[in-house]
């Protein structure tokens, strides 16, 4: 291939399971394909729902299954999935006959790695968290290059480290579009805009800590605030009852399909730390809160918290401390101090990496030319 990559060149992404391993794989599409290659996209059924609009020539659905936890008779049924996604996988591979093969992380992405592995077809894995998770772990000794969302990642063996090519967490256009909007400092005694999100669905953690959090805050406090939230249909009601009584500015909804630019909008951030959250935060370069998600077997979504709170760009509370109290003290500092926020935003910006799509694109071109 030419350093422009050939125009017949076919890459097939694997990819699956959440909006944080999908969001990335359309990066890469968005970005492979602007350089003229053919991209296709292979997932689970539970997933194949949600790929419409997707950047990719074709789209296909090979079966998988997550054997970790359950019973055995549920970890043997999802190993026999497993081994029939990779039956499945090898006859699409076969078929497709890509230059490359990229998977995304989560179990969907097994059946296809590994079959690409045995037809020696040149493979990439992308981690997107401060943490392996499982499924690429276990795929660590058995594909070619292992791209990295973070520059150090905890988990892997001497031999998979050796293996690792820091790129960043690709971003979609949309989150690149946002990180033009400069961020706008909050006066003193000026409004203050919370932007609160949970994951694809909102979090109920949310709407039981935020509504009486701000209970807590004076009226001349609550004044100030301006808060737009996600939350679930169930909560919605009881959530809009309190901000209405308290007379707070709000906008509420269980998804917003403009999320990076509300995230622009901001001047700060209430949410969990998937790696695809940090990874726009860095990128759009906002100040936040993260609360992690509890019961992680990794902890990745601690770890990629920590790596902003490190550099002053956030503050990390646990789920078990996320308290009406404990929140309503860090809004009252932040409100007596906006300053703080400016500060946190302009250090969350040098943790991004906007071109993480290119640098993933051209490690991709390069497997494909070394093979």
């Amino acid at each position: 291939m030419s350093d422009a990559a050939r125009v017949d060149s076919n890459v097939l992404l694997a990819a699956g399971g959440t909006g944080g391993h999908l969001f990335p794989a359309e990066a890469l599409s968005h970005a492979l394909r602007a350089r003229g290659l053919k991209v296709s996209l292979v997932t689970d059924q539970r997933a194949f729902a949600f790929t419409d609009g997707f950047p990719a020539d074709t789209v296909h659905a090979v079966a998988s299954g997550t054997p970790s936890g359950g019973s055995l008779m549920a970890k043997a049924k999802a190993a026999a999935s497993i081994v029939g996604g990779v039956i499945a996988a090898r006859t699409l591979i076969s078929r497709l006959k890509p230059d490359v093969v990229v998977g995304f992380g989560g179990y969907p992405t097994v059946p296809p790695l590994l079959a690409a592995a045995m037809l020696k077809i040149p493979t990439i894995v992308h981690e997107q968290n401060a943490v392996v998770g499982r499924a690429n772990r276990f795929l660590s000794g058995r594909v070619g290059v292992i791209a990295t969302g973070f520059a150090e990642v905890g988990g892997l063996s001497e031999a998979a480290r050796a293996k690792c090519v820091h790129v960043g967490n690709p971003v979609r256009p949309a989150v690149l579009k946002a990180a033009q909007t400069p961020f706008q400092p909050p006066e003193l005694l000026g409004d203050l805009h919370l932007l609160v999100f949970g994951g694809s669905q909102g979090a109920r953690v949310m709407a039981d800590v935020l509504p009486p959090t701000l209970e807590q805050l004076a009226p001349t406090e609550l004044a100030r605030v301006v808060i737009v939230q996600q939350a679930r249909v169930e909560d919605d009601r009881r959530v809009r009852m309190i901000y209405e009584r308290l007379g707070v500015r709000h906008e509420i909804a269980p998804f917003f399909q403009d999320l990076p630019d509300r995230m622009a909008k901001a001047q700060l951030i209430i949410g969990r730390s998937g790696a695809s959250t940090v990874a726009e935060l860095g990128v759009i370069g906002r100040p936040s809160i993260l609360v992690p998600l509890p019961g992680a077997l990794d902890q990745d979504q601690t770890a990629n918290a920590r790596s902003l709170e490190s550099i002053g760009a956030a503050t990390v509370i646990l789920q078990p401390d996320f308290t009406p109290n404990r929140l309503a003290s860090e809004l009252r500092r932040l409100l007596s101090n906006p300053t703080s926020l400016t500060i946190a935003a302009a250090a969350a910006k040098t943790a991004g990496i906007p071109d993480a799509s290119g640098r993933l694109a051209d490690l991709v071109i390069a497997t494909a030319q070394n093979a």
